[in-house]
């Protein structure tokens, strides 16, 4: 008996900490949600900060916590370059901060801090827009370094790269889905241009798979800057690729395609890049069509390619979208971001039935992905107010919070929660609101 409590106990305690860390941008469950409690719900830049952190430049990156640290990525606007920073949660204090790369953008919507961090504990693994990837250890030493377009040929893309990395057993696994004929001089020409996906080892960066993904997309709707989702299912492990106009499940092992649907493009339409990573809940697999279009649910398990049987629904409403942000799923819950018209969707995963949609009342386009904790969602806008509505049975806008730098008029990055304290990053600031400890400001 005292085995099986202290068995217990520590699963306990294990499941605490997963919890209490947010080590990939989508949370600790891939899905945007957390088991945090006690979050705060009212603050502002001078009320309710434990500290805020000056960064070198902006990114659409979301921070990345473990246990003490906070792990950034930032474009350094000084140099034009790339940097990796690692902050203490306590206070803000930048513990280190390593010039990765040169370069900086391919374009003014975006630059090449996009991607964020992940880490499993042990290693921190940082992606940029050029496909320079950096891995150190938690002390700030580089472990390894290589880049994607140097190992696997130059990237394709019409606009900036932005996948993010994700970490999952013990793998490292990156996916680049870009178009298959050149475009602005970028893409080989010395062979065909493959979208892939790669699976990397944490600790020293050695190839351990590589899988070539093909589609039947045209152009730039061969173009996706999704993140790979991992999903569990009836003891079945799977990644989960949506671009290229369908959607595909993964070995994990080996990259083997378990199965595959598409298309929400059946006239082929040329321009419908892919933003939104996928997001599972209650054994369904939710993807987002681009530009407007539905979104749709997939039954878990399949095998093979499918054909629309293995729908279990599409979303019929209109408000029921999203271009770029990413959906959460909490609490038994789909919520759904629309960004262009800003509203927000609860819906049923079982059926798909929209139970509410409510608009937010200022109008500036939204691109963060919402998190789910303490029965709230949170995601901003482009200009960094902050929204915090309840996950209730009704749509109740709870606060608008004011929390940009001057001038803001792109914020991406999604708002992470860890150890009761909520970590938001504007243009140029990365907050620490919550908690009890009053540090100066950094």
């Amino acid at each position: 008996m005292k085995v099986l409590l202290s068995l217990v106990a520590l699963a306990g305690s294990l499941a605490l900490v997963k919890a209490a860390n947010w080590p990939h941008w989508r949370g600790p469950h891939f899905d945007g949600s957390t088991d945090e409690r006690n979050l705060p719900a009212d603050f502002s830049k001078t009320q309710g900060v434990v500290w805020s952190a000056t960064l070198p430049g902006s990114s659409a990156g979301t921070p990345i916590i473990w246990e003490d640290r906070v792990f950034v990525s930032s474009a350094d606007e000084k140099i034009k370059g790339m940097r990796a920073l690692c902050l203490d949660r306590k206070t803000g204090k930048i513990l280190w901060n390593q010039e990765v790369g040169v370069g900086y953008s391919y374009d003014d919507k975006s630059n090449f801090a996009s991607p964020s961090p992940v880490t499993d504990g042990n290693v921190v693994v940082f992606l940029y827009g050029n496909g320079e990837v950096a891995a150190f250890d938690f002390a700030g030493k580089k472990l390894w370094v290589k880049n994607l377009q140097k190992e696997y040929g130059p990237f394709a893309y019409q606009w900036t790269y932005g996948a993010s990395a994700t970490i999952y057993e013990k793998q490292v696994f990156i996916q680049v889905l870009h178009r298959d004929q050149p475009v602005h001089g970028r893409g080989r020409t010395d062979s065909p241009i493959d979208s892939y996906i790669v699976s990397l080892e944490p600790q020293t960066g050695k190839e351990l798979w590589r899988h070539v993904r093909p589609s039947d997309a045209r152009q730039e709707s061969h173009e996706a800057y999704s993140t790979p989702i991992p999903f569990e299912h009836n003891g079945r492990a799977e990644l989960l690729i949506v671009g290229g106009d369908c959607i595909t499940g993964h070995s994990p092992k080996d990259g083997a395609e378990l199965w595959r649907w598409g298309t929400w493009n059946p006239e082929r339409i040329t321009h419908w890049r892919l933003v939104p990573s996928a997001v599972t809940g209650n054994g369904i697999i939710l993807a987002c069509a681009p530009k407007g279009s539905p979104v749709y649910a997939f039954k878990a398990g399949a095998r093979g390619t499918q054909d629309d049987s293995v729908l279990a629904w599409k979303s019929s409403e209109r408000e029921v979208s999203s271009d770029v942000a990413t959906p959460l799923f909490y609490k038994g819950k789909f919520y759904i971001v629309r960004g262009e018209r800003p509203c927000i969707s609860r819906v049923d995963p079982a059926t798909g039935k929209m139970e509410w949609t409510g608009e937010i009342e200022d109008r500036t386009k939204i691109e963060s992905s919402p998190l789910g904790a303490d029965d709230k969602i949170y995601f901003q806008n482009f200009k960094g107010n902050v929204f915090i509505v309840a996950a209730d049975t009704s749509f109740k806008l709870l606060k608008t919070i004011p929390m940009g730098d001057e001038g803001d008029s792109q914020n991406r990055s999604s708002i992470a929660a860890s150890n009761g304290q909520l970590f938001i990053r504007t243009g140029h600031t990365l907050y620490c609101v919550g908690g009890t400890a009053k540090v100066a400001e950094k």
